[in-house]
């Protein structure tokens, strides 16, 4: 019998939340924490943001559910505001971004068959981070997430990221590919940013190949890296983009967005989804957008992620102990010299919310919100307890 109802899915620290306003978490013991990764991507404008909490307020009050089987004006609205905001010409909406990949993957495989091809495979990338359903932890790059449940998926054939001349070679050796997917800026792998060209490269093998570019935006997308659409720094247009987190600000939805003749696909009976796209969500997701949009807050990420990434350079400029500071908006990665588990811990007792991630890179996702003295706040105190923790490793025994 187990300690707890929940099943031991994550490694939680010792903290119970009982409620948050802005950047801030309150415990149930009055302890205050400056959240630096927003529940990883998620609450974008922060928690509890008015605007959220009015919209599901107002539509708890009408209409909370209705099938798909029937139309809802807050779904066409969404739909619209999105195919409006990305260039693209159809949505299906999900509850996760794992839900919006799994809709991709089936796209793809769609117009795969449509081609006569009985095997269709898509490229994915070495680092990469697509979900935990079977097929989306089968298309990521970490062997961590797939450990334990083997058979994987099969259809995917793996390039590492930044790398246009291994797509380049499977695409002279494998006739069954029929798709390219990848995050512009890879969040789960350690925040590492495509090379400049590097989008462009691929849609230019994709339109070469007759292949479908499918841009994984569940983390990037909702104005994280000073865009709304990561791929928006560029002049690249997939053929299908992916996202979620930002999008309800905490309220569970995802979104598949396809253009074209991949629009077209998706026929009745092939895909679908019980609680997707319900009133609920997208009425969350419509305050949202509204409320980055009429806050200007890409730019706003936009300058303070510049910001922050100059002061983080700044301050630890050649220290040993700090490999790499990169990212783009208000998705930066600090890259220690050596695996930091414990920093997590100590920026705790020091009232920080920290997350690492691939063992060493310290994510930072803020909210899009913060004012000018928050942002101040967690520079400082992000270099402070780096700072910290490296004179207190240098003091560690080795073994």
């Amino acid at each position: 019998m187990a300690d707890q109802p929940l099943l031991n899915t994550y490694g939680r620290l010792p903290i119970a939340f009982d409620h948050a306003h802005g950047v801030w978490l309150h415990d149930t013991k009055g302890q205050r924490y400056f959240d630096t990764f927003s529940g990883i991507a998620v609450c974008g404008l922060g928690h509890v943001h008015p605007a959220v909490t009015e919209a599901i307020r107002e539509q708890a009050g009408k209409l909370v559910h209705c099938s798909n089987l029937f139309h809802t004006a807050q779904q066409h609205r969404l739909a619209q505001k999105l195919c409006n905001i990305s260039g693209m010409d159809g949505v299906f909406l999900s509850n996760s971004g794992a839900e919006a990949n799994e809709a991709a993957i089936k796209l793809a495989r769609l117009y795969g068959h449509s081609k006569d091809i009985a095997a269709p495979a898509i490229i994915v990338m070495e680092r990469s981070f697509h979900g935990r359903t079977l097929a989306t932890l089968s298309a990521t790059g970490n062997r961590k997430v797939q450990a334990g449940f083997e058979p994987l998926v099969s259809g995917f054939v793996r390039a590492p990221f930044n790398d246009l001349k291994a797509v380049e070679n499977i695409a002279r050796s494998n006739p069954n590919v029929v798709a390219i997917m990848v995050e512009p800026l890879q969040g789960e792998g350690g925040v590492y940013e495509a090379d400049p060209g590097y989008l462009r490269g691929l849609r230019e093998i994709c339109d070469q190949q007759e292949w479908l570019l499918m841009l994984d935006e569940v983390q990037t997308g909702n104005g994280r890296t000073g865009r709304f659409f990561a791929y928006q720094h560029t002049d690249v247009v997939p053929d299908v983009v992916t996202t979620a987190k930002g999008l309800g600000n905490g309220f569970p939805i995802g979104a598949c967005l396809a253009k074209g003749a991949t629009a077209e696909l998706f026929q009745p009976g092939h895909h679908g989804s019980t609680f997707g796209g319900n009133p609920l969500a997208c009425a969350a997701a419509l305050a949202v957008i509204d409320t980055i949009e009429s806050e200007n807050l890409c730019e706003r990420a936009e300058k303070l992620g510049n910001s922050l990434l100059k002061y983080f350079r700044d301050h630890f400029e050649g220290a040993d102990y700090v490999r790499d500071i990169r990212g783009q908006g208000l998705m930066i990665g600090i890259e220690m010299s050596e695996p930091c588990p414990e920093l997590v811990l100590l920026a705790k007792t020091q009232g920080l919310l920290l997350n690492v991630t691939a063992d060493r890179v310290i994510r930072l996702l803020p909210a899009l919100t913060m004012t000018d003295e928050e942002t101040a706040f967690l520079a400082d105190q992000v270099v402070r307890i780096i700072k910290l923790y490296a004179a207190d490793d240098r003091e560690r025994p080795r073994r």
